[in-house]
């Protein structure tokens, strides 16, 4: 495979993924609505088709006019865009689904991808927006994978969690390492030895690059840290990466409510841990970046601009409640 399609590719994970596949030799097409600024405008090794990714007759003509080996699909949210997808492009070599582990309906310690059982969806669900449907509408998309694998389409799902790193529009990790870049006291929500497993965003696109290379039809492949930190360890990590030292200060749900705070108001925390199994992944020769590597990364794009994740956690007025009542104990 040399000639990639990648549907999206220009803000987060895909713009990650058009790089990886630059890197590894791959002519590169994006197809996208042209809403965004385009990263690669500039760089000749990379074209562009604009169109609706939920218009089928838009889809149908980049098949034509790219003739993909592979494609991407970085921007499907709803199933009835992976039906199309796997149809348009059954001939392709590979279509790999960006999914989510959110999918995963169980809560197993790890969620492995042949095992742990996926959300159901519901007619009503497939066609929603919203975040409450979120798992149950990338689910049915794993499942029209299979169903177009037993088609012999050679489609195939990559499931990562809350990925992070540069170019990180969500901000949930910004935050934190804002938190510790102007902080010498940061709250750790609970005794810090919550486990939430994250996915650093190059590794997110070198997977979806192998399982369209390596990966088998109908499969789906979780794609995660190897190694997992606790969040009090997090902590620890972006405090080595900005070269700084911080106190983690544990904050209980009655200390919280000193700043009318609860646990799991705090970005990446979560209250029953989350943990996947990347072997079969790691099987193909898939390997994730060294954590201290990843975060360094991740810092250094931090301080290039101007995000700091507030509105995804607490003010520091809150915060500073919160302490306060904590220096009284």
């Amino acid at each position: 495979m040399d000639n990639a399609l990648v549907i999206g590719g220009t803000r987060f994970i895909g713009r990650h993924l058009v790089d990886d596949l630059l890197e590894h030799g791959y002519d590169v097409t994006l197809f996208t609505r042209g809403n965004r600024e385009n990263p690669f405008a500039a760089d000749d090794r990379v074209d562009h088709v604009e169109g609706d990714r939920t218009n089928d007759t838009a889809l149908e003509a980049a098949a034509t006019t790219v003739d993909p080996d592979a494609v991407f699909d970085c921007v499907a949210y709803h199933p009835k865009d992976v039906r199309a997808a796997t149809r348009i492009f059954a001939d392709c070599e590979a279509y790999v689904y960006v999914s989510s582990s959110a999918a995963y309906r169980r809560e197993e310690i790890p969620k492995r991808e042949a095992e742990t059982p996926l959300e159901s969806c519901t007619a009503e669900q497939a066609t929603d927006d919203s975040f409450e449907t979120y798992g149950n509408r990338k689910a049915e998309g794993d499942r029209a994978v299979v169903a177009a694998a037993e088609d012999g389409v050679r489609a195939m799902a990559v499931r990562p969690p809350i990925v992070y790193g540069p170019h990180d529009y969500t901000e949930r990790m910004d935050w934190w390492i804002d938190r510790v870049n102007r902080f010498d006291r940061v709250v750790i929500p609970g005794d810090g030895t919550n486990l939430r497993h994250r996915a650093y965003v190059e590794d997110v696109a070198s997977a979806l690059r192998i399982v369209a290379e390596r990966g088998d039809a109908g499969e789906a492949y979780n794609a995660a840290d190897r190694r997992l930190t606790t969040l009090e360890e997090l902590v620890d990590l972006i405090a080595d990466s900005a070269d700084t030292a911080v106190e983690a200060v544990h904050a209980g749900t009655r200390e919280l409510a000193a700043g009318d705070l609860a646990l799991d108001d705090f970005p990446l925390y979560r209250t029953y841990p989350s943990v996947l199994s990347t072997a079969n992944l790691a099987a193909l020769g898939w390997e994730s970046t060294p954590l201290a590597e990843a975060m360094d990364r991740t810092v250094a794009a931090h301080r290039e601009n101007d995000h700091d994740g507030i509105e995804n956690g607490p003010d520091r007025a809150a915060e500073e409640r919160v302490l306060a009542i904590l220096d009284t104990l």
